[in-house]
């Protein structure tokens, strides 16, 4: 084979292998069109780069790991960045701040899944233990890559919005109780509120429990029976499958009561 078709194959094989490994798109439109033809899922990183301190060391520890160069086998990846010190063009600012509106984005670094056509069906963010455990953590993420788990994601984005949007309406409407250490009164303006409201599913869970235990800790500081009981009457007044993470927050608190105790 001659030297110039021998320097082409291996000048293609060492594109291929920095495509496969090193390569993350800018673009998210770019990265639909390409995950449409190869099939693939789509993550995207929602990152501070040179400011976000979580965001630095999950590239760090993960992203420019060579192990992590097998998540390209199913994912086309996307860096979606909102440096303060790096220069970005206005049309780039402008773009990756509708695409943050448009998902929710809260804060960084997000780690959004998509299927080829761009719809979320998974968001995460820094895992430790490197990236062979990342890339775990992403197949699991990756059954909910369907019909079912798209419109689950949908639904918990919207009680997301409906949260912040109560939640912020519910506390200045509470403060003044709390103020006044009157929790009973508190108590009953957030149950008149979440009535009122007809606030359903997770939503309510996380209202209530946000809105509540919030008093508990405003009105009696420092009271873990307290919090035991408003986390026992949430849990017992909600479908099962709508407080699991409920239940591991409830044994955290009762763990830290029990050791209270153990110093007392």
């Amino acid at each position: 084979m001659p030297r110039r078709i021998l320097a082409v194959v291996a000048l293609c094989l060492s594109v291929l292998s920095l495509s496969a490994a090193d390569v993350w798109l800018t673009d998210l439109d770019e990265g639909i069109k390409v995950a449409k033809a190869e099939k693939k899922a789509i993550l995207v990183d929602f990152t501070g780069s040179d400011w976000c301190g979580w965001c630095i060391r999950l590239k760090k520890e993960v992203f420019d790991q060579k192990e992590f160069a097998a998540a390209t086998k199913d994912f086309v990846l996307v860096e979606l960045d909102y440096p303060q010190k790096k220069k970005q063009s206005a049309e780039v600012k402008a773009k990756n701040k509708a695409l943050s509106e448009k998902f929710g984005i809260e804060g960084f670094p997000t780690i959004m899944l998509l299927d080829a056509n761009g719809v979320p069906f998974a968001q995460t963010g820094y895992q430790d233990g490197g990236p062979v455990k990342y890339l775990a953590h992403l197949a699991e993420l990756s059954k909910a890559n369907t019909s079912e788990g798209k419109a689950k994601f949908a639904q918990g984005k919207k009680d997301e919005g409906l949260v912040r949007g109560y939640g912020e309406e519910l506390e200045k409407l509470i403060t003044p109780h709390l103020e006044k250490k009157d929790l009973a009164a508190a108590e009953a303006a957030i149950a008149k509120f979440i009535k009122d409201k007809a606030v359903t599913g997770a939503a309510k869970v996380t209202l209530s429990v946000n809105a509540r235990v919030g008093s508990v800790q405003a009105c009696k500081p420092g009271d873990h029976a307290a919090v035991l009981k408003v986390l026992d009457e949430v849990i017992a007044d909600n479908p099962a499958d709508l407080t699991g993470e409920l239940k591991q927050f409830r044994a955290q608190v009762a763990a830290a009561q029990a050791a209270d105790k153990d110093k007392k």
